[in-house]
């Protein structure tokens, strides 16, 4: 899931400094799994910039909050278009994707980030994600038994290990496991081993190009596309 971290107070009262009206919206999935956007944050960042603003009479705004179910679908955005009347800025609390999607569906309202969208990530506890995916488009998972080098390996190296590892452990920390020593006992485990004698040339970033779009057809769709 994607992982963000929401902005300092300081930045967000900067960034609303020249609005009087301000819908603050939240999203429903990704950042209120990781506390970061949800209905529950919507509701903190209303009360801290209320409490702000006390501290402040020369610094009037009016505050309104919206959660939806999620930012990057059409159809939960939609829902915002009867509580943006009148509206000066809106304040997404949602991913990068889901403020570039309200701001397409909004031309004529400024929408600022309240968050700062970090990574995508796994939980591994409560409360802790880590890095798993660089959304690189170029996914070699099947040959690294399910464990991602250029995440986990704090080198991002295709070819490993390298010489620094001790005991199974990174050279950068020994609290963080070595990625291809994970990746060589997974491969061990599944009888695979010869996968780990393949050679990865030196990645090449031009060969997926930016920005892209996924068109994904139903099965319906395809079916009768086809007929």
């Amino acid at each position: 899931m994607i992982v963000a971290e929401p902005k300092p107070l300081d930045a967000i009262r900067q960034m609303i400094a020249p609005y009087s009206k301000v819908l603050i919206v939240g999203c429903g999935t990704c950042v209120t799994v990781c506390g970061a956007g949800g209905e529950r944050e919507v509701s903190f960042l209303h009360d801290k910039l209320r409490l702000a603003q006390a501290k402040n009479p020369d610094s009037i705004h009016n505050y309104f909050e919206y959660t939806v179910k999620r930012q990057c679908d059409p159809e939960f955005i939609d829902l915002l278009d009867a509580k943006t009347e009148g509206v000066d800025a809106i304040i997404s609390l949602a991913c990068g994707i889901g403020v570039q999607a309200i701001a397409e569906h909004f031309p004529d309202i400024p929408v600022l980030p309240g968050v700062n969208t970090t990574f995508n990530g796994m939980a591994s506890e409560y409360g802790v994600w880590d890095e798993r995916c660089a959304t690189c488009g170029d996914c070699c998972l099947d040959e690294t038994g399910g464990i991602c080098p250029i995440t986990r390996c704090t080198k991002g190296i295709l070819n490993g290990p390298c010489a620094g590892p001790k005991n199974g452990k990174c050279e950068v920390s020994k609290d963080m496991d070595c990625a291809w020593m994970l990746i060589y006992q997974r491969l061990e485990r599944l009888g695979q081993m010869d996968k780990m004698r393949r050679y990865y040339p030196a990645r090449n970033y031009q060969a997926v190009p930016r920005p892209r779009r996924i068109v994904v057809k139903s099965n319906v769709a395809a079916g009768e596309e086809n007929a």
